[in-house]
């Protein structure tokens, strides 16, 4: 089947990728991160998170990280934004996109954020407004929406009323995002169809973790779907601290491998992103979990 020449990468790890890391990681390796990826071409980074320091330690110095990034023009600089708190600190911040989200699973959004799926967009409601009328990027990130670790499976149609909420609210780009790893190729062809009946193609992206090995497969179904846009994580960092045994996102080395033997350009440095991914699992003192950035590191070491 067909599949789109060029794709856009989101590199996530900075704030996806390190927000459930135990250990503190230092701002001045945050910094470095942020600026080691734009470097390396990435078009878009999720630089951080304005949320609570008390729900999310690592994330206490969102502010200090986007004063300290060297920016790089024509790079989106994404922070997620649960409140308004938060898109005014992101806005102070000088971010170039807010992210919003909300979970297609009843249960998820009931055990995560003690709310209906209903009430926890109504909330968001005023984010979004204040991005559009600030001229700020507004992406809507659509959680569990290829299984839920409390409901199980979510119904398509659930997946489709927050994607066309999040339209209505004016959302620049959509995540469907597959929280806890557990979609398969199938799947994510019949989910990325039905959205993508109500929402631009262009406008959607694909999230995706890598619990039961589906992820590379998951994503190769969404090319043939014809969705250009994913989210990545350098040598697979991260996880979801409400799913038990959810592994990280997939992993940025792995993903431009597979996307260079289809011949799809991205404009990312893969050996610059090898780098990266040893550099930082080397800092969290543990082997990343890339299989190709592990592979070309070693047989750089022979």
């Amino acid at each position: 089947m067909p599949v789109p020449s060029r794709v856009k990468i989101v590199e996530v790890s900075p704030r996806d990728g390190l927000q459930n890391e135990k250990q503190i990681v230092p701002t001045d390796v945050k910094v470095e991160l942020v600026d080691r990826l734009t470097q390396a071409g990435f078009p878009n980074v999720e630089a951080t998170s304005f949320v609570s320091p008390k729900w999310v330690p690592q994330m206490a110095d969102a502010a200090e990280v986007m004063a300290r990034i060297q920016r790089r023009p024509g790079v989106v600089y994404s922070v997620l934004t649960p409140n308004m708190k938060g898109f005014d600190a992101a806005r102070a911040a000088g971010a170039d996109e807010v992210v919003i989200f909300g979970a297609a699973s009843e249960a998820f959004s009931q055990k995560n954020i003690n709310c209906s799926i209903a009430e926890s967009l109504e909330r968001f409601a005023p984010v979004a407004e204040a991005a559009k009328a600030a001229g700020i990027r507004l992406r809507g990130s659509i959680s569990t929406a290829l299984g839920c670790p409390y409901q199980g499976d979510v119904p398509i149609e659930d997946v489709v009323r927050v994607a066309r909420t999040f339209m209505d609210m004016g959302c620049d780009e959509i995540d469907v995002a597959d929280t806890i790893g557990v979609g398969t190729p199938q799947q994510v062809r019949n989910v990325m169809r039905a959205v993508t009946a109500h929402v631009d193609p262009a406008r959607v992206s694909g999230h995706f973790h890598d619990t039961y090995g589906q992820a590379l497969a998951n994503i190769l179904a969404a090319l043939e779907a014809d969705i250009a846009i994913f989210h990545t994580s350098v040598a697979g960092l991260g996880g979801c601290p409400y799913a038990k045994g959810a592994t990280g996102n997939v992993a940025t080395e792995d993903v431009l491998y597979m996307l260079r033997g289809l011949n799809i350009e991205t404009g990312v440095d893969f050996d610059a992103v090898v780098d990266i991914g040893q550099w930082m699992a080397a800092h969290l003192d543990r082997k990343g979990s890339s299989r190709a950035g592990n592979a070309i590191a070693a047989k750089r070491a022979a």
